[in-house]
């Protein structure tokens, strides 16, 4: 067989910015609004609860990657769903029980921001949206269970993705024939099956339009491809901390940065891997965050970049190529 010469041009190679890394980004707690707007002597109990937690994984970080290891803590404000909030009041009472406790939370993120958030241009907004979550969801690969019937629209028609056969599809639908019920069934399982089907999104009508309301697990999901430094916009990173100085916080919660960098010597905001410290409740949304990462079919760009930053770093860390594996837990009881 002759050889064959192949050409490329040299603009063909994506443009792929990278972001520093931590070596581990802990989520420190969560509450419900109404919890920081009531009862702050809760929130600030909980805090002092998390204090030694958040120390004990750093030393473990000391002494997994050295004396240099890079720590970040974050919050994450839940926006989203209660828009007409005063953000003024919510952040002032968080960080006041946070410092009383203390707590050092390098940044603050609004949950809104996974949803969307303003492109940046070296650093600075350039008023363009960044529709993030419709991003995300274009990168849902579900499996389809053979023999596929059809009869079950898609995750991009009907907002809902499961890890394996809903129990539905088997339904005998000619006429004259009784139904007869088949479980559903786990893909990869072992021996029983454990049944997961997570709703992504609905669609509402509002003012006359008709509107897509992302779920509390698909922005959750999104949170964690944040902290994971895995989403990029036309090569740039989707969100860059904005640093807070003291200033008064604003009244409207489109008025405050997706993510605010609250302590000016921070290690990074985005690691290699990821901790949640959060309440028992949140299982469930955690168990339906790492199915929706589970389907996503990510840049390969920024995964290569990410796992050879890591293999260059001082301490060499190795990287996983699958996404839900730089996760990890700490369940809080009492809350």
């Amino acid at each position: 067989m002759a050889d064959r010469q192949v050409y490329s041009e040299a603009t063909e190679q994506p443009w792929i910015a990278p972001v520093p890394l931590s070596h581990l980004s802990i989520e420190v707690g969560h509450f419900y609004l109404n919890d920081i707007t009531g009862e702050l002597e809760r929130v600030k109990a909980e805090f002092r609860r998390i204090v030694p937690l958040v120390a004990a994984f750093v030393e473990s970080a000391r002494v997994r990657f050295g004396p240099e290891v890079r720590v970040s803590t974050c919050y994450l404000i839940d926006d989203y769903f209660q828009p007409d909030t005063d953000p003024a009041e919510i952040l002032g009472k968080l960080l006041e029980a946070a410092g009383e406790s203390g707590l050092t939370i390098d940044y603050l993120a609004r949950e809104s921001g996974c949803w969307q958030t303003s492109a940046f241009a070296d650093g600075v907004p350039s008023g363009e949206q960044i529709p993030i979550a419709e991003m995300v969801a274009a990168r849902i690969v579900a499996e389809p269970a053979p023999p596929d019937t059809g009869r079950r629209p898609p995750t991009a028609e009907s907002g809902w993705l499961c890890n394996g056969r809903r129990s539905s599809e088997h339904e005998q639908v000619m006429a004259m024939r009784n139904r007869t019920y088949q479980p559903p069934e786990e893909f990869g399982r072992r021996e029983h099956s454990i049944f997961l089907d997570v709703q992504l999104w609905n669609k509402q009508v509002v003012d006359g339009r008709t509107e897509i309301r992302w779920s509390c697990p698909f922005l959750a999901a999104v949170w964690h491809l944040l902290r994971l430094g895995m989403l990029r916009y036309h090569g740039a990173p989707v969100v860059v901390p904005q640093p807070w100085r003291g200033e008064p916080w604003p009244h409207r919660w489109h008025e405050v940065p997706p993510v605010v960098q609250l302590e000016p010597g921070a290690a990074p905001f985005a690691a290699y891997q990821t901790l949640s410290m959060l309440p028992k409740r949140y299982i469930g949304i955690e168990h339906a965050v790492r199915l929706v990462l589970d389907h996503l079919d990510l840049d390969d760009d920024v995964v290569e970049q990410i796992i050879a930053t890591g293999a260059a770093d001082p301490v060499p860390v190795t990287v996983p190529r699958k996404i839900s594996e730089r996760l990890s837990h700490l369940l809080l009881d009492g809350s």
